[in-house]
């Protein structure tokens, strides 16, 4: 028999605040919800202090999220709250992490986005920890109990001031995510490229291969002027910007016309799509290293296509690609992970996909992978939710936002990263059959070529994976087995 649990969520505006603080606003709300368990809290109401009645939500708080606020501390008890899994703490004033929250038994993601960190203790991190945001702070170094973190699958560290990892992560065995773009390092370690479960591996804007690095190893305020010959410089003034039709961290994309078309773009498609970044650090990176490894990416039929960017005159140019316009009858291949899948992508409910779409789609990424890492540019977030298809399966990949130029390492660190990114590709392929149960005959020829593709990607021993060229052949063959089963 399966037993109803009723989730409520609290948002508290400044009104609720003053009522919480008097001790109303919790009984209020549980009467009026017949005592249901609130799980989850949300205040943004300038806090200062940390509001002491949260303490008597310890028997069922599972998210609190005191994101925006003023605090710089969290006080004493604060381990009460057990059921706490949780907890958000984005752009406040904390300079340190509180010890107490290690204490914490069931935390397990923790943000402090967009603080004032200048360092992390020792073991003031939860042993269990699983997600992890220090992004946009200013940390010089990360303590060697990091090792410790046997859960950590996901550590966004963009935006500080690293110079260097603890060797002690090399223990982080269950790492498959890391972003570790726009800080000082000045190279990476052997260890990052052995972990055996890590897939999406971000590490532009650093000391030894950020994207305006001048000849003396200072840093520019200049955008690079340096354009491909095939990608021409045109003024946003020429460009009639229309709807808003995406963002991501990096930036805002819209729909758009050309006022004057250039000479060499005559007789391609007036209507186009403009992504305008918005200059400062995100979770992936610096906005300059996204644009420079979407264009050095170059061309491919797989890849959404850049016409120009914005004029990099001067210093105060808007930065910007202006695209291709995708087709309407394009939409995205599945959608990002969730709280609970943390690394894994999600899909619609009811998604299935045949196993010839499963096929063609994995060919075009294959070819499209092969080309980047051809090019010395990893990808970063290879995701069905970065992946666009229509009816046809017919693919288009984009958003470059954790791309990394590769040219900066050695040889043997080269190929490493382009098997850390095989075993994303190997992850897209695992979702895609897990959308899928083969019964026909037909089927089941095409399981029994892709299954075994999928578990030599995902191998947890790096130097066993295959190459994007090797995995471009053997698509290849599926393909063609594809294209068979078809005719008959």
């Amino acid at each position: 028999m399966m037993t109803l649990f009723i989730i409520v969520v609290i948002i508290v505006s400044l009104t609720h605040l003053q009522q919480l603080n008097a001790g109303e606003f919790t009984a209020a709300y549980r009467a009026s919800q017949q005592q249901a368990p609130i799980t989850r809290l949300q205040i943004s109401a300038q806090l200062t202090e940390f509001p002491a009645k949260i303490f008597e939500l310890a028997d069922s708080l599972e998210v609190l999220d005191l994101s925006n606020n003023q605090l710089s501390e969290l006080p004493d008890g604060f381990e009460c709250l057990v059921n706490l899994r949780i907890l958000f703490l984005t752009n406040n004033d904390f300079e340190k992490i509180p010890a107490v929250i290690a204490r914490c038994p069931k935390l397990e993601m923790i943000s402090f986005k967009s603080n004032r960190l200048t360092q992390v203790d020792e073991n003031v991190l939860p042993v269990d920890t699983r997600w992890l945001i220090l992004t946009e702070n200013i940390i010089e170094s990360l303590p060697d109990s990091m090792g410790q973190l046997h859960r950590l699958q996901k550590l966004a560290l963009a935006g500080n001031q690293l110079t260097h990892l603890p060797e002690s992560m090399a223990n982080c065995k269950n790492l498959e995510l890391a972003r570790l773009s726009a800080n000082r390092l000045t190279a990476m370690p052997d260890w990052l490229f052995q972990l055996p479960k890590l897939a999406w591996l971000a590490f532009s804007g650093n000391d030894f291969n950020r994207a305006n690095k001048t000849p003396d190893n200072s840093y520019s305020t200049q955008p690079s002027l340096s354009l491909p010959p095939s990608v021409i410089g045109v003024a946003l003034e020429d460009i009639q910007l229309g709807e808003l039709i995406g963002e991501g961290a990096s930036g805002l994309i819209y729909q758009a016309h050309w006022r004057i078309q250039p000479q060499s773009l005559s007789g391609t498609d007036n209507h186009i799509a403009v992504k305008v970044f918005k200059g400062d650090v995100t979770s992936d990176g610096y906005p300059q290293d996204e644009l420079d490894c979407c264009l050095k990416a170059g061309e491919h039929d797989n890849l959404i296509k850049v016409v120009a960017q914005l004029d990099r005159s001067d210093v105060k140019s808007t930065l910007g690609l202006v695209m291709a316009l995708i087709p309407k009858s394009f939409y995205n291949l599945g959608l990002p992970p969730s709280l609970q899948t943390c690394t894994r992508d999600t899909f619609e409910a009811n998604t299935v996909f045949d196993l010839k779409t499963i096929a063609k789609i994995i060919h075009q990424m294959a070819k499209t992978l092969a080309h980047l890492h051809d090019k010395g540019v990893s990808h970063g977030d290879v995701y069905a939710h970065n992946t666009m298809i229509n009816d046809q399966a017919d693919m288009l990949f984009g958003d470059f936002g954790a791309a990394t130029n590769l040219m900066s390492l050695p040889e043997s660190q080269r190929s490493a990263m382009e098997r850390i990114e095989v075993r994303a590709f190997g992850n897209l392929l695992e979702d895609l059959l897990q959308l899928n149960e083969p019964n026909t005959s037909e089927e089941q020829v095409l399981y029994a070529s892709l299954n075994p593709l999928k578990n030599q990607c995902i191998d947890e021993d790096v130097d066993q994976r295959p190459s994007f060229s090797s995995v471009q052949i053997k698509s290849e063959e599926i393909f063609s087995l594809l294209a068979t089963i078809n005719k008959d």
